[in-house]
């Protein structure tokens, strides 16, 4: 076991900027707490986040300001069905006048982009951005170019207007650490951002209060947490309930589940927890970091039957059913 009190000491120090960073967002965006917290998780844990939600929920306002807060680079692009690979990740351009090729690099060489309606474009370009994600590398033309570190890419996925729309394959969305549902503000906070937003005149400025050598710094510690071998059976127990349900007293399931998480559900769970756990300050994740994540870890990795779609049981109902069943160490 490792020394604990070494790690606590390195977490008071590398953590330190967590909830300046939070307080500083919560200037500009109101509300969407959950919503911070999972893209700070993805930050933090080095995975790529899709976001699904109605329009007007603050998820371009939250990626751009949490990019302002911690003074990195940020792109919005849009997604659309006449977009094309080169448009995102550049092309070579011939200049005339001294008769050979140069490279223009595209909008992916920043640190933070909003793939703003990712199914909106067909599948080459949503191929071109997905493996940049995995790869973590361009080519253009003969030469491959790294990306910039930290790389994260934040996909929105709109649930209404389905029409002209090119759904990403479970292969690809299994390439986004988590998937979160953002919700409507309570009526206070819808309160509050009336308020706050409905003006003429400019809104609240972000300053920087942490650096991406600092997210960098605690991506390492983050790896160095302590994670009992109890709560790595519990992730794995977890994973494995999702593709053999009848094995864990879960026989009712087995008929609603196509195909369950993969074993990147298992990675990604393990990292998540982590990062949950930094953001309390603490050296060891525990059962409870592992469930508060589980949800946005697992419910894009499980492929639901027509007999689930007939009844109506969506991915996550069968997460909350694991999550019930399985025991907790």
């Amino acid at each position: 076991m490792p020394d604990l009190s070494q790690i606590e000491d390195r977490i008071a120090t590398e953590s330190a900027f967590v909830d300046d960073l939070v307080e500083e967002i919560g200037r500009v965006v109101v509300g969407q707490r959950y919503m911070i917290e999972r893209l700070l998780i993805g930050l933090l844990a080095d995975g790529h986040v899709l976001l699904e939600g109605v329009p007007g929920l603050a998820k371009t306002l939250t990626v751009r300001t949490l990019s302002d807060a911690i003074g990195t680079s940020f792109q919005r692009i849009q997604f659309t069905p006449d977009l094309l690979p080169a448009d995102l990740l550049g092309t070579l351009v011939y200049n005339q006048k001294e008769g050979a090729f140069s490279i223009k690099k595209g909008p992916i060489f920043t640190n933070l982009i909003l793939a703003d309606e990712i199914n909106r474009s067909p599948a080459k370009v949503q191929s071109a951005l997905l493996e940049s994600m995995q790869e973590r590398q361009v080519t253009i033309g003969e030469r491959t170019f790294s990306l910039d570190d930290p790389f994260l890419v934040l996909a929105t996925q709109n649930p209404i207007e389905q029409e002209g729309t090119y759904p990403l394959p479970e292969a690809q969305v299994d390439r986004f650490m988590l998937k979160i549902e953002v919700s409507y503000p309570s009526r206070d906070e819808e309160l509050e951002i009336m308020r706050r937003m409905a003006r003429t005149d400019e809104h609240a400025e972000v300053e920087a209060v942490a650096s991406p050598e600092q997210i960098l710094r605690a991506r390492d510690v983050i790896n160095d947490l302590y994670v009992d071998e109890r709560i790595e059976q519990y992730i794995v127990d977890l994973v494995l309930a999702t593709r053999q349900p009848g094995a864990h007293a879960l026989e009712d399931l087995a008929p609603l589940v196509e195909y369950g998480a993969s074993p990147r559900a298992s990675i990604n769970l393990n990292l998540a927890a982590r990062a949950h756990a930094f953001l309390r300050h603490r050296a060891y994740v525990t059962p409870e970091d592992v469930r508060a994540v589980a949800l946005d870890v697992l419910r894009h990795r499980i492929v639901v039957t027509y007999e689930a779609e007939a009844e109506q049981v969506a991915s996550a109902d069968i997460v909350s059913r694991v999550l019930e069943s399985v025991e907790v160490p």
